[in-house]
């Protein structure tokens, strides 16, 4: 991917699957944009507006930006509650994370964000996370800059705070992903403890070392291949032992203390491809591991097996939406 350029276009229920020696690779992964100058939005936090806001709906904006973390202009969508421009209230905000080989638009483009979240107080925040950028800062790059977690902890989530009529706090945020997401939705839950009260992944990893560090080489191997140009996430040939500690779930078990977790995962992989087969029992297998050492622990979460291959669940997320607002603080 050349700077400045878009993603490809997206590409839906995709998984790399392999092996350490296998280097193939997949995804763990309308209207026409009008103008909106009713909404003056700020440079700041290392973050520079590159094209004047848009709408889709009176509900979904969207933004590009400049970022030193990033070689190429991300966007971030931001879907806002009904009423939300009248109401004068603040609201807790939901950051979605899309999957691999996916982008900022996915969730309006494929899985009817606007419809799920409709008459719900919350505001929904999809950002770029790279079609293999497992939502981490790479250990070495051939491309310019790839450092997703900084552009979405140092830098989008203040501006996000500066920008919306938020709750700047620990109550006042909720992270969420599917597939690679849901892996970077667990990930910063534990490592920016303070920023988030709940914490959900759909068919996402939850375990980087299980099955001889299956997960770590995933990564490796799809970021190397479509994101870093042979750059890797965790190092190569040897990893980064320190990252992947930090990164990994499984590790970071008491970092998910005092807040609400929910995981789902498919049972019976559907027989659509050899990918979804593959890439959902390695997530159940995963997420199992996980939920068994949050209970050792001692800490309360909701996870469910559902009959299934690798996919986004509408009917999950509604629940899981319903869980959240339950949690966070309430709009007012």
């Amino acid at each position: 991917m050349t700077p400045q350029s878009q993603p490809t276009a997206l590409s839906r229920r995709r998984l790399l699957t392999g092996t350490a020696a296998a280097a193939a690779v997949g995804a763990f992964g309308g209207p026409a944009l009008i103008p909106n100058p009713a909404h003056a939005v700020g440079d700041g936090f290392g973050l520079r507006v590159v094209s004047p806001p848009t709408i889709h709906t009176d509900r979904l904006q969207y933004y590009r930006f400049s970022t030193n973390a990033i070689g190429w202009d991300p966007a971030v969508n931001v879907l806002l509650p009904d009423g939300y421009h009248t109401s004068g209230k603040r609201y807790p905000v939901l950051y979605l994370l899309h999957g691999g080989q996916q982008d900022f638009r996915h969730f309006h483009m494929h899985e009817n964000i606007v419809n799920l979240t409709a008459g719900r107080e919350i505001i929904v925040v999809m950002p770029d996370g790279g079609a293999a950028g497992w939502y981490c800062n790479p250990v070495s790059t051939f491309v310019g800059p790839r450092d997703w977690e900084t552009f979405h902890m140092d830098q989008l989530v203040p501006w996000i705070d500066a920008n919306f009529r938020t709750f700047a706090e620990y109550d006042g945020r909720a992270v969420a992903g599917f597939s690679m997401g849901g892996f970077g939705a667990l990930k910063y839950a534990a490592k920016y403890f303070g920023h988030f009260c709940s914490v959900s992944s759909h068919s996402g990893p939850a375990s980087l070392r299980r099955d001889g560090h299956l997960v770590a080489h995933w990564a490796n191997l799809s970021s190397a291949a479509v994101e870093l140009g042979g750059g890797t996430i965790y190092g190569a040939p040897f990893f980064d032992q320190a990252r992947v500690t930090a990164d990994n779930p499984m590790e970071r078990i008491p970092s998910y203390h005092h807040k609400r977790v929910f995981l789902v995962a498919g049972t019976s992989p559907e027989p659509v491809n050899w990918w979804d087969v593959i890439n959902e029992t390695q997530v159940l297998a995963g997420q199992r591991e996980f939920r068994a050492a949050l209970s050792q622990a001692g800490i309360p979460h909701q996870g469910l097996e559902r009959p299934g291959g690798h996919f986004f669940h509408h009917e999950f997320f509604r629940d899981d939406l319903d869980g959240m607002l339950g949690r966070l603080r309430r709009a007012g």
